[in-house]
């Protein structure tokens, strides 16, 4: 049994119906998926990091005051916690992605002596806002979009603690300073290919949806858009 931890935002419910009944249709092997659901999060103790929300609806964090756009830019960092540091491999994935391969394919990549895998993006940000008007922060650490498909294995992640998902920026939690250098793996890009970003010669096994989705206002392209209402229209199980 694959552990796919999803990020959930009430605002992407239609990404994240799109995104789990993709991956389940695709999968040859049984999947467990677990949605990040901020507020569980935050009754269990577990998530704690205090942001506020401006007249627009924007999130702020407190740490910084910079603006963020999903309620799990911050609580993917808590999954290692969630696993309890244990020595099996989870997923992370953002809410806007939709599979198109199996993810026993992507398993099988995994180089066991890592401790993280994921896309080593060059993304260059030029759009100022994304999906629904949100902003979207620069790319200071050279590392945008590493963070939004992760294959971990936790033990190996002690260093990413409660107190560093809750109190350390987000600089430092997305560019991935809390994994050895030497432990992160690099997958092809063709398995977290960005709409919008990624060389359009690739022939994506998952397609990100990264400035929107089609069903949002400022959705980037309509790359993939067909095959994204296609999910979206399924009614099968989503969970």
């Amino acid at each position: 049994m694959i552990r796919c931890y999803v990020g959930y935002d009430p605002r992407d419910d239609n990404a994240y119906k799109v995104c789990t009944r993709s991956l389940r249709k695709n999968a040859s092997v049984p999947v467990e998926i677990i949605p990040l659901y901020d507020w569980e999060l935050r009754k269990k103790g577990i998530y704690y990091r205090g942001y506020r929300v401006d007249g627009s609806g924007q999130m702020y964090d407190d740490k910084d005051n910079r603006p963020f756009s999903t309620q799990f830019s911050f609580t993917r960092f808590t999954v290692p916690l969630l696993e309890d540091y244990g020595s099996e491999w989870v997923m992370f994935m953002d809410a806007d992605m939709m599979w198109r391969s199996d993810i026993a394919e992507l398993w099988d990549l995994i180089d066991r002596d890592k401790g993280l895998m994921c896309v080593h993006h060059n993304q260059e940000v030029k759009e100022r806002t994304k999906m629904d008007g949100v902003i979207q922060g620069p790319n200071t650490h050279g590392r945008k979009n590493w963070s939004s498909l992760m294959l971990i294995n936790p033990e190996k992640s002690r260093d990413l603690t409660i107190y560093c998902a809750n109190n350390m920026t987000g600089e430092w939690l997305h560019s991935l300073v809390w994994m050895r250098e030497e432990d992160i793996g690099e997958l092809p890009e063709e398995w977290n290919y960005l709409i919008g970003y990624s060389n359009p010669d690739i022939n994506p096994k998952i397609v990100h949806h990264t400035l929107g989705t089609p069903d949002m206002k400022l959705k980037c392209s309509t790359e993939y858009q067909e095959e994204w209402w296609s999910y979206l229209d399924d009614k099968g199980d989503i969970r």
